[in-house]
């Protein structure tokens, strides 16, 4: 466990805050998943993907559950969602994809998102509560589901996944930095300049004329 100690290790020091390995490397990861996003980037899925591993070890460092299962969730979405944008950009990667179908969501999958995360966010609550397996069990909860239905949405080419995600740090930043993990916080600017960015950028491509749609997985319809 020698090298996951020294990922949990301290970094530096910033305006009194200590600052690790695990939550610099893995945020600094995060930033780079939502730029690529931003740019609709097949890669954004396996660099998320790293993020979430990076940051399991940052969370269970600080005994936070539901961050860690947060970012197990991450992991494995973004397998999922790796597989259905290379879908449905008929299996290339690399730089922008062109062929990635991006629209809104329509009301009733809106409906199914926000009350999905409603139900699932009482429900992971009242476990955590029941279990003490969180010292702030509703934001924990919060956190935990709102980052599946943001990953869910990304996966399926919704704008709406950027709303998610702005929605997701309002809650993930204080409570990072009330659980002494200052770095997350302190990149909060940054991941909100790129949302906004990402949000604008796939506002305007949901105008593109004849967009592709993006495969849904077998036994899922829209």
């Amino acid at each position: 466990m020698g090298f996951v100690n020294d990922l949990n290790s301290q970094a530096f020091v910033i305006f009194g805050e200590h600052i690790e390995w695990s939550d610099m490397i893995g945020n600094l990861l995060g930033l780079a998943a939502l730029a690529l996003g931003w740019r609709r980037s097949v890669i954004t899925w396996p660099v998320q993907l790293l993020s979430g591993v990076v940051l399991v070890a940052a969370y269970a460092s600080q005994h936070l559950p539901g961050g860690v299962g947060k970012q197990l969730i991450v992991i494995v979405v973004s397998l999922w969602g790796w597989r259905q944008w290379r879908r449905g950009t008929g299996g290339t990667g690399g730089g922008e994809q062109g062929g990635l179908a991006i629209r809104f969501a329509g009301w009733r999958e809106r409906g199914w998102l926000v009350a999905g995360t409603a139900v699932g966010t009482v429900a992971t609550a009242l476990l955590f509560q029941q279990f003490n397996l969180s010292w702030a069990p509703w934001p924990d909860a919060y956190i935990f589901v709102g980052t599946l239905a943001a990953m869910v949405a990304q996966g399926r080419g919704w704008v709406e996944f950027w709303f998610a995600w702005l929605a997701v740090d309002v809650v993930g930043v204080p409570l990072a930095f009330n659980n002494g993990l200052a770095f997350s916080g302190l990149v909060y600017i940054v991941y909100f300049v790129l949302v906004v960015a990402g949000m604008r950028s796939w506002w305007l491509r949901t105008r593109s004329p004849q967009q592709p749609r993006v495969a849904a997985p077998k036994g899922v319809t829209v």
